[in-house]
C-alpha cells in the first residue's frame, strides 16, 4: 500500500519544508508528486523526520537484568528492548553488547546467546535491532564470537574497549587524562593495597561474584597485557575484511586515536578531552558523545560537554548510550538553546550515525531512500513525542490513531 504523508512539516537535508512525502514498498518515492492512489495521511501540525539512528545504546541491559544478578528471560528483554525503541522513534539500533573476562551480564557466553536470540527474533522485531560488539581488548575468548558476528547477515559494528586498563589506573591521574593504554609505564595500582577499599564492589556486584574473587580475576587478565596489542590488530584485520565499522572508547590521547584509527577505527566514540577530539576532526573521524549528557547539562564524569562540542563542530553523532529517549530530548534542549538550526541538529541522531556505519540507505527524507520516518508531535515549547515510527515502510510504532 503506498502512503502520502500531507501537511507535515518534513525535515529535509537541507532545511524543513511543507511538502508531502509519498511511501510504497518500504522506500520514499517522492516528494510534493501525485496521490496516485496513496492513501492519503493528514499530519498537519506535526513534524516528519528521517527515523533515529542509534550508534551506541546499552539501556537494553536494564531489560536483561533490572537488579544486580536478577536476570530476566532474554525474549522477554529483548521485544521489550525493541518496543521502547520504535517508542522513542529509533528505527536502527546498534546495541552495545559488551564481550568482557567478567563473567555474568557482559560474559562471552551471555552474548552469546544474545546474538542467538536477536537472529531468533528477527522476524518479530519492530525495528532493526543491530548489534556494537564492544569488545573488551584484555578479553581474547571473544574472537570467535567477534569472527562469527562479522559473516552474519547485519553486520555489526566493532568497538575497541578498554575497561581493564581503566580499572588498573593509579587514582592519583584523572581518568579523562590517563596515558595511552598500551605504553610501556602504564601508572598501574597495586591490587594487594586495593582489595579492601572497595573499588570493586559494584563490578563484583554486576559479575556475580565477590570483590576478592574479581580482584584476583582482574589480576590475571592484567598479566595479558603483552599480548593485547596482537589481539587488537587481528580483530582489527577481521573487522576490515567484513567492511564493518569500528569505534574506540573513552579515547584520551592524542596516540590513542591514531593507534586505532591505524587498525581501522574511524570514529570515535566518547572522546574524553577537548585535544582528542580536536585531533579527530583534523583527521576526519567521525565523533560521538552521548545524548544524556546533553540532557543532564554535562557529562557524569567529568569528560566534556557533548552541547558545547556540538556547537563547536566537535561532535558528529549522538547516542542514546543508556537512555533511549535521551536522543530527542538532546535534540529538543539544543533547538532550545538555539545552538543551530533543527535539520542540522537532527543530523546527530539520524544522518550521520547512518553514514558513519555504512548505512548509506537511510537517515534522510529522499527519494529512493528506505521509508524510515518518525512523525513528531511537537508543541511549541513541549517535548518532542513520537506518534508513528515507520521502519522500512513497516508500522513500528503508532498512538493517537496512527495506524493508517
Amino acid at each position: 500500500m503506498a502512503v502520502m504523508f500531507e501537511g507535515a512539516e518534513v525535515i529535509l537535508p537541507d532545511g524543513i519544508e511543507t511538502v508531502s512525502v509519498r511511501v510504497e514498498n518500504g522506500h520514499i518515492t517522492g516528494l510534493d508528486g501525485a496521490v496516485d492512489g496513496a492513501k492519503r495521511v493528514d499530519a498537519r501540525g506535526l513534524i516528519l523526520a528521517p527515523a533515529l539512528v542509534d550508534i551506541h545504546g546499552d539501556a537494553f541491559e536494564r531489560q536483561l537484568m533490572p537488579r544486580p544478578n536478577v536476570f530476566f528471560p532474554l525474549d522477554v528483554a529483548l521485544l521489550e528492548t525493541d518496543r521502547q525503541l520504535a517508542a522513542n522513534g529509533i528505527a536502527t539500533a546498534y546495541h552495545a553488547l559488551t564481550l568482557s573476562w567478567e563473567p555474568g551480564l557482559r560474559s562471552v557466553e551471555h552474548g552469546t546467546r544474545i546474538l542467538d536470540r536477536l537472529a531468533a527474533l528477527e522476524p518479530r522485531l519492530a525495528v532493526e535491532n543491530r548489534l556494537q560488539l564492544r569488545w573488551e581488548t584484555f578479553c581474547f575468548e571473544a574472537q570467535p564470537l567477534i569472527e562469527r558476528a562479522l559473516a552474519g547477515a547485519q553486520t555489526p559494528s566493532v568497538a575497541f574497549n578498554d575497561h581493564t586498563s581503566m580499572a588498573m589506573l593509579d587514582p592519583a591521574i584523572p581518568l579523562q587524562e590517563r596515558p595511552f593504554d598500551l605504553v610501556a609505564d602504564y601508572p598501574a595500582i597495586d591490587l594487594a593495597r586495593t582489595a579492601a577499599t572497595g573499588k570493586f564492589e559494584k563490578r563484583a556486584a554486576r559479575s556475580g561474584i565477590d570483590a576478592r574473587a574479581y580482584i584476583r580475576l582482574l589480576g590475571e587478565m592484567w598479566e595479558r597485557r603483552p599480548q593485547v596489542a596482537g589481539a587488537i590488530a587481528s580483530v582489527g584485520t577481521r573487522a576490515r575484511a567484513h567492511a564493518a565499522p569500528m569505534l574506540s572508547h573513552d579515547d584520551t590521547q592524542i596516540e590513542t586515536r591514531d593507534f586505532y584509527r591505524g587498525h581501522g577505527a574511524r570514529i570515535s566514540e566518547f572522546p574524553m578531552n577537548d585535544r582528542v577530539a580536536l585531533a579527530a576532526r583534523g583527521a576526519g573521524d567521525w565523533i560521538v558523545f552521548g545524548a544524556p549528557n546533553v540532557v543532564r547539562g554535562g557529562s557524569h564524569i567529568g569528560s566534556p560537554s557533548a552541547a558545547d562540542m556540538v556547537s563547536r563542530g566537535l561532535c558528529d553523532i549522538l547516542a542514546s548510550d543508556y537512555y533511549y529517549p535521551a536522543m530527542l530530548g538532546a535534540v529538543a534542549q539544543m533547538r532550545a538553546e538555539n545552538r543551530a538550526p533543527l535539520h542540522a541538529l537532527w543530523k546527530t541522531i539520524s544522518t550521520n550515525p547512518a553514514r558513519a556505519s555504512g548505512l548509506t540507505d537511510r537517515g534522510e527524507i529522499a527519494p529512493g531512500k528506505r521509508a524510515d520516518l518518525v512523525l513528531i508531535d511537537w508543541p511549541e515549547g513541549g517535548a518532542p513525542a513520537p506518534v508513528l515510527t515507520l521502519s522500512a515502510g513497516r508500522i513500528a510504532h503508532a498512538a493517537r490513531g496512527f495506524g493508517l
